[in-house]
């Protein structure tokens, strides 16, 4: 699934980088995100009922909270990792019905990826830079 993730979801392949050294420093930062991905999507489904400040940053979470509001899931409890991770597959596209499986590895990736886009994009607006 690692393979997976790297090769699919980071499009390492698809890279034009000549020397090493630089490819050696994408396939670096690939890996902490397919681990990442992975690590989200299994810890999930071992431990929904956890804690979501185990996998998510404060920002993340607040960050969650402000973008998918209502019920994310009927079987999560609000405020667990399962509650949050739900919301986050949520932005990259899980529908969350009734019936539907855990968020898998893909739709946790495009949520994660849309979430750290948004995350930059605040701490922009934040640091008052935005129109300079």
């Amino acid at each position: 699934m690692f393979h997976k993730i790297l090769k699919s979801g980071c499009k390492a392949e698809d890279s034009k980088l000549r020397t090493a050294e630089r490819l050696a420093n994408l396939m670096a930062v690939f890996c902490i995100l397919s681990w990442r991905v992975l690590w989200l999507t299994m810890l999930n489904r071992i431990a929904p009922d956890a804690s979501p400040k185990l996998a998510l940053t404060d920002t993340e979470i607040a960050l969650l909270d402000r973008l998918i509001s209502g019920a994310s899931h009927r079987r999560c409890r609000p405020g667990t990792l399962a509650f949050y991770l739900t919301k986050l597959a949520r932005l990259g596209g899980y529908l969350a019905r009734a019936g539907d499986p855990p968020p898998g590895n893909v739709v946790i990736w495009r949520g994660l990826s849309r979430l750290t886009d948004i995350e930059l994009g605040a701490e922009i607006a934040a640091a008052g830079n935005v129109g300079n």
